[in-house]
């Protein structure tokens, strides 16, 4: 990351994977060393459209910086329409977020492949970087002393 941390620490990251697509991109992008954030956690489904808003709430008025959704794509061995089903869930979680008032920015979508390691470390830079921009959510306003 090129950045600077804000307040003395990296944005806080949690992604959403799934076993079988995002898993394997991630875990290349580490074996190959790529660079970005070590404060990027993963949390692995199934199915990317299994991810419920409440989860995503909970992270970032947990403490989290942001979400990511690593979105099987139409690669899915479940769902035929699964990003369109994760795409409904991070519409419907940006629409709570508003009303919590947290930046909808918070929360990224995309697709993830097994061979994907230059992209997901290139989206978790540039997903750092732009909370870094918008700075520490304001928890108080989101009800979370």
């Amino acid at each position: 990351m090129t950045g600077g941390v804000r307040g003395g620490r990296l944005p806080r990251i949690l992604v959403f994977s799934t076993h079988t697509i995002s898993d394997p991109g991630i875990d290349l992008a580490g074996s190959r060393h790529l660079h970005y954030p070590a404060s990027v956690s993963t949390i692995s489904l199934p199915c990317s459209s299994g991810v419920r808003p409440g989860w995503i709430l909970h992270a970032l008025e947990g403490g989290l910086d942001g979400v990511f959704i690593a979105s099987d794509g139409e690669e899915c061995s479940y769902l035929p329409d699964c990003a369109a089903r994760t795409a409904r869930v991070v519409s419907l979680a940006q629409e709570l977020m508003g009303e919590r008032c947290l930046a909808p920015q918070r929360l990224r979508m995309a697709a993830v492949c097994s061979v994907c390691a230059e992209p997901f470390a290139k989206y978790m830079n540039e997903f750092a970087e732009a909370l870094e921009r918008l700075g520490p959510a304001d928890r108080s306003v989101a009800g979370v002393a």
